[in-house]
C-alpha cells in the first residue's frame, strides 16, 4: 500500500480533516507498507489535516506506530505514567496537559475523556477491542468495585510527586465480547485498510453506550469463565460491594462452601462472601473438633477476612458447657443450635459465659416456636431466633403468609436460612418451592433487617456456594 491509498482508506472510514483521532494500531495488520510506521502517520496526519489531531497509547510496548508518533519532534507526551498518549497536532497540548492531575488514569480531565469532549474518535486499525483503552475510561466513570487504586511517581514542573489514581483497572476483561454491542448500536464504522480491519466510533459514543451497559449490569466487560480467576475475583467484588450496601450480613454455611478449610476460603473468596457458618468441617460437626483444631479454623478464616457469624449445631448437648467453652476459647461469640424446651436453661448458661444464643426451628411448628420465644421474652432473657423458611414449610405451614405475619416472630429474629424446598421436604431453588423466600427476604429489608441471611447447606444438593450466591443475588435483583 502507498500513502493515496492508506488515505483513502482513512477517507472512506470517515474521517476529515479537522478531526481528533485516538488510535489504536497493528502495523503487520495492514499487510505490505510503502515506507513503514512513517507512511501509515502521514496519512492519518494528511487526512486529519493542520486543524486535526492524532493521539496514540504510549504507555508500555504497543506497537511500531505509536513508537513512531511519540519519537516525532512535534509530539506531546502526557504526563501520567498511567494510561500516558502521545499526541500530535492542533489541540495535542489540550489533550495531554496536566494528565497527571487527574483523580483516575482514564476517567474525567484525561485524554480519552477530553477527546470525548471535543467530539474525537476511537480507531482499531488491525486490532479489536482488547486494545481500547476508552473502555477503561467507562470502568472508571461508573467507579466499578473492582477496580483499585494504583500509585507511582510523577516528574511535575516542582519535581517529583507522589500520587495516586483511583478506579485503576486490573488484570483481564471482555472487551472483545463488547464489539456486538457497538456493531448493533449503530454507531461503529466498519472497514478495511489493506488487509487491516478498521473500526471507528465516536469516543463520545462508546463512553455512552458503556456506561449504559455498565449501569445494568456491573459485570458487562468481565468473561463468564469459570476458569478465569481474574475475572471470578473480580465478580466477587461486585457482589461483596452490592452485599455492603444491604443492611443485613450474608454469610454462608461452610458445608455449603466446602470440606475442609482451605477450600471453604477459596469458594467463599470466589462467591465474595465475608462470613462463614461453621457447621461441618472435614465432614463432621464442627463442636465435635478439639479446641486447638477450631482455633486454627477460626484463625486461618479471620486471616483471609472472612469472620465466623457462628457455630451451629445439628442438635442440643445434653451437657452443653462443654460447647460453650469451646465457642468462648475459638472466639466464637454465638451458637445456633434448634429450639426446645430447655431454651431457658440454655440460654442462662450461655449469657454466664457472654455467648449469644440463636434457636433454629428444626421440626417445631410457627406456634410452638411463638410460645417458646415469647416465654424467654417475657423473662426477660435475650435468645435469638434463626428462622428457616424452609423447615416451617415441612411442617406444612405458609412460612410468609401464615408463620411469619402470625406468629410475629420477626421481633426475635437475628437469622434467615436462604433455602427454599416443597412442603414435602423437597430442596429446590430459590423462590421455587413452598418455603416463601422472596416475599421473606423483601418484607426483612424493606424493615432494615441487621441480622445474618444464611445461605444454609440444604443448598448443597443443588449446587456449590458460588451457583447459590448468584441464585440469591438474581432474587435481590428482582425484589
Amino acid at each position: 500500500m502507498n500513502k493515496d491509498e492508506i488515505k483513502q482508506g482513512f477517507r472512506a472510514l470517515g474521517l476529515k480533516k479537522g478531526d481528533i483521532v485516538l488510535l489504536h494500531s497493528s502495523l503487520a495488520s495492514m499487510g505490505n507498507v510503502e515506507g513503514g510506521a512513517e507512511t501509515v502517520i502521514d496519512a492519518l496526519l494528511e487526512t486529519l489535516g493542520k486543524t486535526g489531531t492524532l493521539v496514540v497509547p504510549v504507555f508500555g510496548k504497543l506497537g511500531v506506530l505509536t513508537e513512531a508518533v511519540k519519537g516525532r519532534p512535534d509530539a506531546v507526551v502526557s504526563d501520567c505514567p498511567k494510561g500516558t498518549v502521545a499526541a500530535i497536532g492542533a489541540d495535542a497540548q489540550k489533550i495531554c496537559v496536566d494528565h497527571w492531575k487527574a483523580d483516575t488514569a482514564h476517567g474525567e480531565n484525561t485524554p480519552y475523556l477530553k477527546i470525548a469532549r471535543l467530539g474525537g474518535y476511537v480507531c482499531l486499525l488491525g486490532v479489536d477491542q482488547d486494545r481500547n483503552t476508552t473502555m477503561h475510561s467507562a470502568e472508571a466513570l461508573l467507579r466499578l468495585p473492582y477496580l483499585s487504586p494504583t500509585s507511582g511517581e510523577v516528574q511535575t514542573p516542582q519535581g517529583i510527586v507522589q500520587k495516586t489514581w483511583q478506579y485503576y483497572p486490573g488484570p483481564h476483561r471482555d472487551f472483545i465480547g463488547l464489539d456486538k454491542v457497538l456493531r448493533t448500536s449503530g454507531k461503529m464504522k466498519t472497514g478495511k485498510i489493506g488487509r487491516a480491519a478498521t473500526r471507528l466510533i465516536k469516543a463520545q459514543d462508546l463512553i455512552e453506550i458503556l456506561t449504559e451497559a455498565g449501569r445494568r449490569d456491573p459485570a458487562f466487560c468481565l468473561c463468564d469463565n469459570p476458569e478465569c480467576a481474574d475475572c471470578v475475583a473480580q465478580r466477587a467484588a461486585i457482589f461483596r460491594d452490592a452485599m455492603s450496601k444491604e443492611d443485613f450480613k450474608l454469610a454462608a454455611s461452610a458445608a455449603l462452601s466446602g470440606r475442609y478449610v482451605p477450600e471453604i476460603i477459596e469458594n467463599l473468596q470466589r462467591a465474595g462472601i465475608g462470613y462463614v457458618e461453621l457447621d461441618f468441617l472435614q465432614g463432621k460437626p464442627a463442636h465435635l473438633m478439639s479446641a486447638e483444631k477450631l482455633q486454627l479454623a477460626v484463625r486461618e478464616f479471620t486471616e483471609n477476612h472472612i469472620a465466623v457469624s457462628g457455630l451451629r449445631l445439628p442438635g442440643v448437648p445434653a451437657d452443653i458447657k462443654k460447647t460453650l467453652q469451646l465457642a468462648k476459647d475459638c472466639g466464637i461469640g454465638r451458637l445456633v443450635l434448634p429450639l426446645c424446651a430447655d431454651a431457658a436453661a440454655l440460654t442462662g448458661q450461655a449469657e454466664a459465659e457472654k455467648i449469644a444464643l440463636s434457636f433454629c426451628n428444626c421440626g417445631v411448628t410457627g406456634s410452638y416456636a411463638a410460645i417458646i420465644m415469647k416465654s424467654l421474652a417475657e423473662r426477660g432473657i435475650r435468645a435469638g431466633l434463626t428462622f428457616s423458611p424452609a423447615e416451617f414449610a415441612r411442617c406444612g405451614e405458609k412460612p410468609f403468609l401464615g408463620t411469619y405475619n402470625s406468629g410475629k416472630l420477626r421481633k426475635y429474629m437475628d437469622q434467615l436460612d436462604i433455602e427454599d424446598g416443597t412442603f414435602a421436604g423437597m430442596p429446590t431453588a430459590l423462590a421455587g418451592g413452598n418455603a416463601e423466600i422472596k416475599e421473606l427476604v423483601s418484607i426483612l429489608r424493606c424493615a432494615g433487617f441487621s441480622g445474618f441471611m444464611t445461605l444454609s447447606a440444604t443448598n448443597r444438593q443443588r449446587g456449590n456456594v458460588t451457583a447459590i450466591a448468584a441464585e440469591f443475588q438474581k432474587l435481590l435483583d428482582e425484589i
